[in-house]
């Protein structure tokens, strides 16, 4: 029994943290070029903004981010482990273009087959509100919206 739950995800919690740290960088673009291989042909990504299937779409999706931010960096802070599952809490800062750096808290739930490698990658974070807290007056109406008609 034992024998089998090693066939899990292989990598340890400083493994991941290693890897995903590596992959994002405060000078510059993120390069995931070194984890490509951990994902499956047949991942499934899904944030608060899209769902996409497959490891070719999922690579697409990650060369438009790349290019659209100036800067984009992570700060990862509990990463705990199941046989099959990595769940780690993080902090994103991004800058595009023309704007300032805007911070984005969250969570990704990465799920492993048998053979080690990601076939899911669920990403959890409040886009909205994150960035609408950096606008003056829409913040305060947009939490005041959330509280009132959600929470």
């Amino acid at each position: 029994m034992h024998e089998e739950a090693e066939k899990h995800n292989s990598l340890s919690i400083e493994e991941v943290r290693e890897l995903w740290s590596k992959t994002y960088n405060k000078h510059g673009k993120p390069d995931w070029s070194h984890i490509f291989h951990l994902y499956n042909e047949n991942i499934i990504f899904h944030d608060s903004i899209q769902k996409i299937e497959g490891k070719d779409e999922f690579l697409k999706m990650i060369n438009r981010l790349t290019n659209r931010c100036k800067s984009l960096h992570m700060e990862l802070y509990t990463i705990t482990k199941t046989d099959n599952i990595v769940m780690m809490d993080w902090k994103m800062t991004m800058s595009f273009r023309v704007f300032p750096e805007s911070p984005m808290f969250g969570a990704t739930k990465l799920t492993f087959n048998d053979e080690g490698s990601i076939i899911e990658q669920r990403d959890y974070y409040d886009l909205w509100g994150d960035i609408y807290d950096r606008v003056p007056l829409f913040g305060i109406f947009y939490r005041w919206f959330m509280r009132s008609f959600f929470g």
